[in-house]
């Protein structure tokens, strides 16, 4: 054996020979996989992300994208679907567009569609309270908030012209987590005409009827909303229909008739304090007639009688209807004096504080309400959640 180099060789340091080596047999025995029968929930609590879990019955891999206690994100990397994301509640009330009245003698207008599904209140038409969305982290919810129709402008003799419908109202979602929730524009109402049978709108609350008998009123939508009232012979229109209750009719005969109130609109503490809205039009009435009408509680805009008394518009952001255009002897044409448009729509979104984002679209207002964020949209936007 040939003596070391001193001056070229080195010294090699041995391991103790007591120490063992540690091997990996499995991807198992690595403490950031975990292999299962079953995917992982958002309860699978693991120590950080990029956590690695492989269900070995259906083959899906999934790696951890966001570790936060019972509330864990994980994205599935093999075929990219069916991913494991947490979720939350949301509460909402979406109230349409109110429907305008019509000119001379006209029905008021019916109000917007009301769906509610905030604590058991009910919604529109006698419908019960709608069942809460669950809506996944990340997701985008859309609001659109409809405009109340335009009031009748204008006519030729005793013939008015209609107003519009309100415009629906909605919020739906980029995922699958529900379908798209909409509410129904309130329904316009039917002005006179002496010659022609004139039927007012259909919505999410029917319009009113005209001063003649054979003028039909509008329908409301299921669940949202109440039909019209009618008419009487010559001389008063039926006020549009509420979210609680149905136009009121007119009645009387002339110099005594009386014009039918707007029905009744409905009450949501949603925001924290109660707000009744979604009231109908009120039906026109002529100058020489016994009793104006009034709208429905909730903000429904009261009928016309002539200039100087004209129909009211619903109240923004109650989807309430307008009133109806009343008569005047000697005006050509006769009455149109009036702002009788449908009041716009609004959507109420409510979620837990704890999981309020942040993150918004089209300025909503946002309060505190316990232990809840609320969100009041009256044009369009977004939440993501």
């Amino acid at each position: 054996v040939t003596a070391p180099n001193t001056s070229t060789d080195r010294t090699i340091t041995l391991p103790d020979a007591t120490a063992t080596l540690s091997t990996v047999a499995t991807l198992n025995d690595l403490t950031d996989t975990t292999i299962s029968t079953a995917d992982p929930t958002v309860t699978s609590n693991p120590s950080a992300t990029g956590h690695y879990w492989i269900n070995k019955t259906s083959g899906d891999c999934f790696v951890c994208t966001s570790a936060t206690a019972n509330a864990n994100a994980w994205f599935n990397i093999g075929e990219g679907s069916g991913s494991v994301t947490p979720t939350y509640g949301l509460e909402y009330l979406v109230i349409a567009g109110g429907g305008g009245g019509g000119s001379v003698l006209a029905g008021g207008g019916g109000a917007g569609g009301y769906r509610n599904s905030y604590a058991s209140e009910t919604s529109g038409g006698g419908g019960s309270s709608e069942s809460d969305l669950t809506i996944t982290i990340g997701s985008v919810i859309t609001v659109s908030v409809g405009a109340g129709g335009a009031g009748g402008s204008g006519g030729s003799g005793e013939v008015g012209v209609f107003g519009s419908d309100g415009t629906d109202s909605y919020i739906s979602t980029n995922g699958a987590e529900f379908s798209t929730i909409t509410s129904v524009g309130g329904g316009a109402g039917a002005p006179r005409d002496n010659n022609t049978a004139r039927a007012a709108h259909n919505g999410g609350s029917g319009g009113g009827g005209s001063s003649l008998a054979n003028s039909s009123v509008g329908s409301g939508t299921a669940n949202q909303g109440y039909a019209g009232g009618i008419g009487n012979v010559l001389y008063a229109g039926g006020g549009g229909g509420g979210s609680s209750a149905v136009g009121v009719a007119a009645s009387g005969t002339h110099p005594n008739s009386v014009a039918g109130n707007g029905g009744a609109g409905l009450a949501s503490a949603i925001t924290g304090s109660s707000v009744t809205r979604t009231g109908g039009g009120g039906g026109g009435l002529h100058n020489n007639g016994g009793t104006q009408s009034s709208g429905g509680t909730g903000g429904g805009g009261a009928g016309g009688r002539n200039a100087s008394e004209p129909p009211q518009a619903g109240t923004t952001n109650t989807g309430s209807g307008g009133g109806g255009m009343g008569y005047a002897d000697g005006a050509t044409p006769y009455n149109t004096t009036g702002t009788q448009a449908g009041g716009s729509g609004v959507i109420i979104l409510r979620v837990l504080t704890s999981d309020y984002s942040g993150t918004t679209s089209g300025s909503p207002t946002v309060t505190t309400s316990g232990s809840h964020k609320v969100l009041v949209f009256t044009g369009s936007g977004s939440y993501t959640a």
